[in-house]
């Protein structure tokens, strides 16, 4: 936005403008009110700005900052010193003006009013997180969810997003737990496909147990992962993206925003993407076509209305993963001993899945009083899997194919190093809703200052299940040649007689021969529902401006519904409460610039209680059912974060210990809670811009997650627990553009991210290990940046590298790729 000065303006207004800590706020729009006459505080929060004789309202805005209107009487011809200005810090959800101008440190923005329900500075905040922008995004010509999260100090990818439903979503290990991106602005907006990065404004990694104002059904005992989405502004403008690459990547963007009222208080945006992109294998591919309307109505300046919403229509093909036996020694211990062959699929482009998603969340903000505002927020999500779901299993020593479709031959598996290709047809829904009401206020109790959030919170999620049994389809050998076939339809000219009968020739998988297999299997009907009622309280105390204590506490009830449409299981219908706190104390040795903080932490799960058999032996026994009482998870931790040189370097470091008790150890029958974990380690996390125009961000993560308890299999004692992932994370990305002269708008990034080795089958004492090779993978971009467009190169992989992910599983990850986008902004 251009802010506009009349040169017939004689008349100067001066004055300067903090925040309520008496430290100058850079950035600040003023505008006089009725006009497009404005300008910005300097980094020393002053300002200067030409106005004309007579009574003129002043109108102060920042984002995370509550608006602010000041009055003042203008004559004469000199200058006007308007008396200094203190901003409040106020609700970050409505953004009322954005200004595109010079902004220190681009790739951290560590201010948000999301991470503790109240918009604290990072500085100041007891809690640990890591911000992933949009500039750092724009930076790297991030296309997928997964890149982004590579920026995130101690984030790592487990699992690829499958579609499938239920929990469709990718998983990634945080703090040595894994967990999925189920928060959207702070809220739960529940995905089982891929997130779209279009309308990402930023992504939040909130570290460690975080359930006392986020609960249990959305977060991990390691954090959350919250995904902030662009919002409206004033004016009008956007831009349109193309993007194009290897392996048939071509990406379209359009983002509009405009004024919808000449009073210019209505505000809205739309976000929109098209998506194609064929995998790196010899099959796979996936596309989506993404919407995101938003409006925002400031009804005055006590009101305001927002609703934001997310549509996507997506299909894919399932990711390759081998899923390897946790119940038997694994028949090999690493990627040479499998001798894989990185370019299988092992499927067809003719076996996908469609995932579309819906996300919404509407908004009443009201401010009460100048201490006190009320945050009314309706949210809900719906998501759906259909099409074809299919896994490769390692059969190991499994002797005789299970799950023989009638009219099929069964027979001995002759190669126990084989994976078995199974597939369902999936038909599942997954809605959430949830209300919530809170109330945010800062005030004094005499000389003392309280940030505080009382708030209310309903929550429910329906599970819609139609998906069928599993039918098997055929064994392939790690390199991809199909051992043998146990039904004719997915082979009509290959009918098998003898154990020994090999067939090498690949079968095409289409929609018709799995159908034919899948014919005899009835689809499953349920309808499982959960709903949790909480009330939390949370309280930032400042002591004095350097000392600050904060303590929260959540009152949590879930009730667990089963399934609806059947009263067999209504035995297995429960309800539990808990109570949640949180503690945190910040001091500030140097104000603003060097803070000292400790914190702890507490989560929960609530484990469904499960008919299991009466005889742990005995699989037919009579089936008797299994309570379990809550998990619960406390986290200590210690660390210090640094603001220095006007926002120009920050760097958090952290140490941190998880102990979780009552944890259910073992699957089915043999499922014990008995167990104990522990995870600690430490994280750092550097942004700096030293001087303009360059930016670095990096990060350091070392985790030891160990069983330390297990009664029940005392093999697993002392040893990593499943979804740890690598002990060892590390990131880099570092960035340069010419500020000024010849050469300026050309800009080089250059970065790298890797891990330590990992055992994907860690936690599973039946399997031993297999280990999947430590990495590190080279990244570089060049661009030009103009005042109106953006071209730009992006190299991922830079050396090629074949590196694996894994979970109990294998999977590959993308080799080179060169990306090359063109942006055009209006």
């Amino acid at each position: 936005m251009v802010l506009l000065f009349a040169q017939a303006y004689s008349q100067v207004l001066t004055g300067k403008v903090n925040d309520n800590n008496s430290k100058p706020l850079p950035g600040v729009t003023i505008v006089i009110k009725g006009t497009t006459n404005g300008t910005l505080t300097n980094a020393n929060g002053q300002f200067s700005l030409p106005s004309k004789a007579g009574a003129q309202t002043l109108v102060f805005s920042f984002v995370g900052y509550k608006t602010k209107e000041v009055t003042v009487n203008v004559s004469g011809t000199q200058a006007i010193a308007v008396p200094t200005v203190t901003l409040y810090e106020g609700n970050e959800i409505l953004q009322e003006v954005v200004i595109q101008g010079e902004r220190r440190n681009q790739f951290s923005r560590k201010k948000s009013a999301y991470v503790s329900k109240l918009p604290l500075r990072n500085i100041e905040n007891a809690q640990v997180y890591s911000t992933v922008t949009n500039e750092l995004l724009v930076s790297q010509t991030v296309t997928n969810f997964e890149d982004a999260l590579k920026n995130a100090v101690g984030v790592d990818k487990l699992w690829a997003s499958t579609g499938r439903d239920g929990d469709g979503a990718g998983y990634y290990a945080l703090r040595g737990f894994s967990v999925q991106p189920q928060l959207v602005n702070g809220l739960p907006g529940i995905t089982n496909g891929i997130i779209n990065p279009s309308n990402i404004e930023r992504i939040e990694v909130i570290k460690g147990p975080s359930a006392t104002l986020f609960g249990s059904t959305i977060t991990s005992y390691g954090g959350l992962i919250n995904v902030v989405t662009k919002k409206p502004y004033k004016d009008f403008g956007g831009e349109v993206s193309y993007t194009t690459g290897s392996f048939g990547l071509n990406r379209l963007v359009l983002d509009v925003n405009t004024p919808l009222d000449k009073q210019e208080k209505i505000y809205f945006r739309i976000n929109t993407a098209y998506h194609t992109e064929n995998s790196f294998q010899d099959a796979g591919f996936r596309k989506s076509l993404f919407v995101a309307p938003s409006i925002s109505y400031k009804v005055n300046n006590r009101l305001s209305f927002s609703l934001y919403s997310e549509i996507s229509q997506a299909e894919q093909t399932n990711p390759t993963f081998l899923f390897l036996n946790r119940s038997v020694p694994t028949e090999w211990n690493n990627l040479a001993e499998l001798n894989y062959d990185y370019e299988q699929s092992m499927t067809s482009n003719d076996l996908t899945l469609k995932t579309p998603t819906a996300n919404y969340r509407m908004e009443a903000d009201y401010k009460i009083s100048d201490q006190w505002r009320s945050q009314t927020v309706l949210s809900g999500s719906r998501t759906q899997s259909t099409g074809h779901y299919s896994y490769l299993w390692n059969d190991a020593m499994s002797a005789v194919v299970d799950n023989v479709q009638p009219g099929a031959s069964a027979f001995i598996n002759p190669n126990s190093r084989t994976f078995s290709l199974n597939v369902r047809r999936e038909n599942g829904i997954t809605s959430t809703y949830d209300l919530q009401q809170n109330f945010i206020g800062d005030f004094k109790l005499g000389s003392i200052r309280n940030r505080m959030v009382v708030g209310v919170d309903y929550f429910s999620r329906t599970v819609i299940s139609n998906n069928t049994a599993f039918a098997f389809v055929h064994n392939v050998d790690p390199r991809g040649n199909v051992v043998n076939y146990d039904n004719p339809n997915t082979n009509p000219i290959f009918t098998p007689t003898l154990p020994n009968n090999i067939e090498t020739t690949p079968t095409y998988l289409t929609k018709a021969s799995v159908e034919r297999l899948l014919s005899n299997s009835a689809p499953v009907n349920t309808r499982v529902r959960q709903n949790v009622f909480s009330a939390y309280i949370s309280d930032v105390v400042n002591i004095t401006p350097a000392l600050s204590l904060m303590a929260g506490v959540r009152f949590d009830m879930f009730d667990y519904e089963g399934d609806l449409n059947t009263t067999a299981d209504d035995e297995q219908a429960y309800t539990q409460t808990t109570f949640s706190p949180k503690f945190g104390i910040v001091y500030q040795p140097i104000l603003n610039q060097l803070s000292l903080f400790a914190n702890y932490q507490n989560g929960f799960t609530n484990v469904n209680p499960e008919l299991v058999p009466s005889d742990p032996n005995n699989p037919t026994s009579d089936l008797v059912l299994r309570n379990f009482d809550l998990e619960q998870a406390n986290q200590i931790e210690v660390g210090a974060k640094t603001n220095l040189f006007d926002d120009r370097v920050e760097l958090t470091v952290s140490y941190y210990d998880i102990t979780v008790d009552n944890k259910v150890i073992g699957f089915g029958p043999a499922k014990v809670q008995n167990g104990t974990v522990r995870s600690k380690g430490f994280e750092v996390e550097v942004n700096v811009n030293p001087f303009d125009g360059f930016n670095l961000r990096g990060g350091f993560s070392n985790n030891d997650a160990q069983i330390t308890n297990s009664p029940s299999q005392p093999e697993l004692a002392n040893t990593r627990f499943g979804g740890a992932g690598p002990e060892m994370l590390y990131n880099l990305w570092a960035n340069f553009e010419f500020p000024k002269g010849a050469l300026k708008g050309f800009g080089i990034g250059f970065g790298f991210n890797g891990a330590s080795e990992q055992n994907v089958m860690a936690g599973e004492p039946a399997a031993g290990e297999f280990m999947l090779p430590a990495y590190t993978i080279f990244n570089q971009s060049v661009y030009y940046q103009g005042d109106k467009f953006r071209i730009g190169l992006k190299l991922n992989n830079m050396g090629n590298h074949f590196y694996y992910k894994g979970w109990t599983t294998i999977n590959p990850q993308q080799p080179r790729t060169l990306l090359a986008n063109f942006t055009y902004k209006f």
